[in-house]
C-alpha cells in the first residue's frame, strides 16, 4: 500500500472539506462579468473614446448621473478582470499549457499594470465638475500625469495584456475543445479589435463580444468535473494544525 492510500485510510486523519465545486462555479459565474460590465459602462458613458480631457469635463456635466453609474461598471470590471482571466487559464491549462502560460502572464501583468498606474479621466472629470475646480487646471495635471514614465509603460502593458495576452487566451481556448470555437474566437477577436473602434456604442460591442468569449470557459466549467478542475483536498492528520 502507498503511503497516500495509508494515509487516507489511517483512522488518525480526517478528510476535510471539499470545496472546489465552490472554486469552479464562483468562476464560471465571475467569467463573463468584467468584460460586460465594461460594456455597460462603456455605452453609458457620456464621453466619446478617447476625447480631450475638457470634452469629457463638458460631456461629463451634462450626464453627471449617466457618468456616475459608469464609475460603478468600471468598479465591477476592475474587481473580476483577474479572476476572470484565470477563470480561462484553469480551463485551457492542461490542453494548450504553452498558449495559456504566456496569455495569463501578458493578460495579469498588462491589466494589473495598467489599473495601478493609468489615470481613469472619468472620474477626474466628475469630480471637477462636482467640486467645482478649474478644468484647465485638472487638464494640466492629467497631461502631466500621462506624460510620465510610470504611465507610458503601464500604458504599453495594458494594451499588450488586452490585446495579445487575451487574444491568446482566447486561441487557447479555441484550440483546447474546451468550449466551441466561436466562443474562443470571440474572447480573441473582441479583445483585440475593441480598441481601435470610434465610438462608445461600437466599442460596447466589442467589449460584449469578449464578454461571449469569456463565457465559453464558463460553460466549461460548469460542464466539468471536480476531478478534472483540480485535485481534491489533502487529509488531515489527527494533531495537525487546522489550515481554513
Amino acid at each position: 500500500m502507498s503511503t497516500l492510500d495509508a494515509t487516507a485510510t489511517s483512522p488518525h486523519t480526517t478528510q476535510l472539506r471539499d470545496l472546489r465545486s465552490f472554486w469552479r462555479v464562483t468562476l464560471a459565474i465571475i467569467a463573463p462579468l468584467p468584460m460586460l460590465a465594461l460594456a455597460v459602462g462603456t455605452a453609458l458613458n457620456p464621453a466619446s473614446p478617447g476625447a480631450e480631457f475638457l470634452t469629457t469635463v463638458s460631456d461629463t456635466a451634462a450626464e453627471q448621473a449617466r457618468a456616475g453609474a459608469v464609475q460603478w461598471f468600471g468598479a465591477a470590471f476592475v474587481i473580476g478582470i483577474v479572476p476572470a482571466i484565470i477563470a480561462v487559464a484553469l480551463v485551457t491549462r492542461r490542453r494548450t499549457p504553452r498558449l495559456t502560460t504566456l496569455g495569463l502572464l501578458l493578460a495579469g501583468t498588462g491589466f494589473l499594470a495598467g489599473i495601478s498606474s493609468l489615470p481613469d479621466e472619468g472620474v477626474l472629470a466628475l469630480l471637477t465638475v462636482q467640486e467645482r475646480q478649474d478644468p484647465a487646471v485638472i487638464d494640466a495635471i492629467v497631461g502631466a500625469y500621462w506624460e510620465t514614465t510610470l504611465v507610458g509603460i503601464g500604458t504599453g502593458l495594458f494594451l499588450l495584456g488586452l490585446m495579445l495576452g487575451l487574444s491568446l487566451l482566447g486561441i487557447a481556448l479555441w484550440r483546447s475543445k474546451a468550449a466551441p470555437t466561436w466562443m474562443g474566437l470571440a474572447l480573441a477577436v473582441g479583445a483585440f479589435t475593441h480598441p481601435f473602434i470610434p465610438t462608445n456604442t461600437a466599442v460596447a460591442a466589442g467589449l460584449l463580444v469578449a464578454s461571449i468569449g469569456f463565457a465559453g470557459a464558463s460553460r466549461a466549467l460548469l460542464t466539468t468535473s471536480n476531478d478534472d478542475f483540480d485535485l481534491p483536498p489533502l487529509p488531515q492528520r489527527s494533531g495537525q494544525k487546522r489550515t481554513r
